[in-house]
């Protein structure tokens, strides 16, 4: 079948069946593509449908598991930090508390390092005084033993002991060893 001239235009200058409109293959291909159509509708279609349904379904599923993973991890990271910053509250305190203690214990041990100096202070000064005392004792002794020796050597005589007794004694009385302990003292 040949188209009017009207329709088909003008004649081109070569003449393949391929450039050339031909009613009947045109028609056949039409046929051929709707039993191709209704074929692919028919079987081809409801599984790329439901292959493309599964997989917006499987991404629709990640997007959600990934969402609901995403506010847990928020979530985590949220505890994460208020722990730490308890953890970091605690170490201050313990710190802090660690330097109190510190200086507590400073305090008592200049505290008791005190006590003890005033306690070897008072020791000193008693054995100063005992020491002090023994020494007057012992320079009594020996005034009274060279009174003894002067007393005879004047009187050319020997005394008897209660004689002795009450001239040391007179002597003794007569001196002021309290300069002489407060002498020692200093």
């Amino acid at each position: 079948m040949q188209l009017p001239a009207a329709i088909a235009g003008p004649p081109l200058a070569s003449n393949s069946w391929l450039i050339t409109p031909n009613v009947g293959l045109t028609i056949w291909t039409l046929v051929v593509f709707a039993i191709s159509l209704y074929i692919l509708n028919k079987l081809a279609f409801p599984r790329i449908r439901d292959a493309l349904d599964a997989r917006r379904e499987s991404i629709s599923d990640s997007i959600d598991a990934a969402q609901h993973t995403r506010e847990e991890a928020e979530k985590l990271l949220g505890e994460y930090r208020e722990r730490l910053k308890e953890a970091r509250t605690q170490a201050e305190e313990i710190v802090q508390r660690a330097r109190q203690t510190a200086e507590s214990h400073e305090h008592e041990a200049r505290e008791h390092g005190q006590e003890m100096l005033a306690e070897a202070a008072k020791r000193a000064e008693r054995e100063i005084d005992t020491a002090t005392k023994r020494a007057l004792d012992d320079i009594r002794r020996e005034v009274a033993d060279l009174t003894i020796m002067a007393t005879e050597k004047v009187t050319r005589k020997t005394l008897s002991d209660a004689d002795q007794r009450r001239l040391v004694e007179e002597a003794l009385g007569e001196l002021d060893f309290s300069s002489l302990s407060a002498g020692a003292r200093n």
